[in-house]
């Protein structure tokens, strides 16, 4: 399904019924980049009523913005109202919205990149606030003065940001410098709305940048203070090369382009308790427990930013195993399938290459491990359950803590390949334990 040619049809049919209505804001800013748009977003002169009158499905998803969902074949599309805006009495929301023109509609936006409209009858671009010459030069720039705007909705300097990675722009000047003496603003917008600008610099093409604009603007101290405690923090200069903490986790942010979420939140936090756990022994600079409280701290840092359940639980869980692969060739067959059974341990793989590669550079254990599962991949999983409960029970043993202790011991030999049938297992529980819940 073509969306710009079903988006074109909503624009004929607002067009026929005598109102104006255009392509808007990010779908005209990409096609000018000659990228293709995800979204279409249409702004028109109709007012929401109006719009609903004209289409058979549509969903008010903004009525009090002007703002109607417009449902064709399927797609949505975004059909906002021309407007200007009141007062931003809450450094997010306006106080009210009021339906306007075109050239007022286009003063309201946040940044001239995202200022432009597309006539589909002219063919041609409407550029009210030079955000043409703005996209040629690769700049973000605010539409007036940036300290209004970003007093205005503080979210914008985060976007400010977000748009800069995504886009491999720079940030005008007196924009970037407005961003610094508001960024305390940040505080007042919600962790939710904060959270899903950080998610879309993590995922973009360029997450190390947008992490170093965060942290030169001031912004990423106001909601991940964590950060700014690894400037400074020194590391074994055999392992890491490079130099402190934030500069390895740059470098290693580098590394990922477009990455899925959790493995950027995990690659962002993998040493974020080196700082804490700090030692400067004998013989070299230590970090011991750093992966295990360094699971600890991300969890209160995913539920501060109020990321899902599921979320938290992967991004925890490939920092508190990050260290894990030193071991890889000195672990039983066991432990290691064990190891690789983890949910998701192709990010696991991926996150500590990119650790070697952003410190010693020795993938060797990247190698082996990336081996082995693929081997693991490959081979049936086995019956792990071969003895139960209630099997030890029928062999006399009392329930407690014993019972967990065999069942693990009867699924690592299952693993080594050591037992393969229930026979086998029952067996080894009998040559193995006493009913006494004693090892002989």
């Amino acid at each position: 399904m073509n969306k710009e040619l079903i988006g074109r049809k909503i624009l004929t049919t607002l067009q026929r019924a005598g109102y104006e209505a255009y392509f808007a804001g990010g779908c005209v800013r990409d096609d000018e980049r000659g990228v293709e748009p995800k979204d279409y977003d249409i702004a028109t002169s109709a007012l929401p009523e109006q719009v609903v009158q004209l289409f058979p499905k549509t969903v008010p998803v903004g009525v009090a913005f002007g703002v109607i969902l417009v449902i064709e074949e399927g797609i949505s599309f975004e059909v906002a109202t021309f407007r200007t805006e009141g007062d931003y009495l809450d450094g997010r929301h306006p106080s009210k919205v009021s339906f306007a023109t075109l050239e007022q509609d286009s003063k309201r936006r946040d940044f001239t990149v995202n200022g432009l409209y597309f006539d589909i009858k002219t063919d041609q671009v409407i550029d009210l606030v030079d955000g043409r010459k703005d996209i040629q030069k690769k700049v973000i720039r605010t539409i007036g003065d940036p300290a209004k705007r970003f007093q205005e909705d503080h979210l914008r300097m985060m976007r400010a940001i977000r748009f800069a990675v995504q886009l491999g722009f720079e940030i005008e000047e007196k924009t970037f410098e407005a961003i610094k003496v508001l960024a305390k603003n940040i505080e007042k917008v919600s962790h939710e709305r904060i959270r899903d600008e950080l998610n879309k610099t993590l995922t973009s093409a360029d997450p190390a940048r947008g992490i170093r604009l965060l942290d030169e603007t001031g912004l990423a101290g106001y909601f991940l203070p964590e950060l700014e405690k690894m400037k400074g923090v020194e590391q074994p200069s055999e392992y890491h090369p490079e130099g402190d903490v934030f500069v390895h986790t740059l470098l290693l942010l580098e590394g990922l382009k477009n990455a899925e979420l959790e493995l950027a939140m995990g690659a962002l936090l993998h040493d974020v308790a080196k700082p804490d756990t700090f030692t400067r022994g004998p013989d070299r600079i230590r970090f011991h427990g750093h992966d295990v409280l360094g699971a600890q701290k991300s969890k209160d840092i995913c539920k501060r930013l109020a990321y899902s359940n599921d979320q938290t639980e992967l991004i925890c869980s490939l920092v508190l195993e990050h260290l894990r692969f030193k071991d890889v060739f000195n672990m039983r067959v066991s432990t290691l399938k064990r190891f690789m059974s983890l949910p998701r341990f192709d990010l696991h793989l991926e996150l500590h290459r990119l650790d070697c590669l952003a410190s010693h550079k020795n993938l060797d254990a990247y190698y082996f491990a990336k081996n082995r599962y693929e081997e693991f991949l490959k081979e049936p999983p086995p019956p792990l359950r071969l003895v139960t409960g209630e099997d030890l029970k029928n062999l006399g043993f009392l329930p407690g803590p014993l019972f967990s202790e065999i069942i693990r011991k009867v699924e690592d030999q299952i693993l080594e390949g050591v037992i393969k049938t229930k026979d086998d297992a029952l067996q080894y529980v009998k040559q193995n334990y006493s009913q006494s819940k004693e090892k002989p």
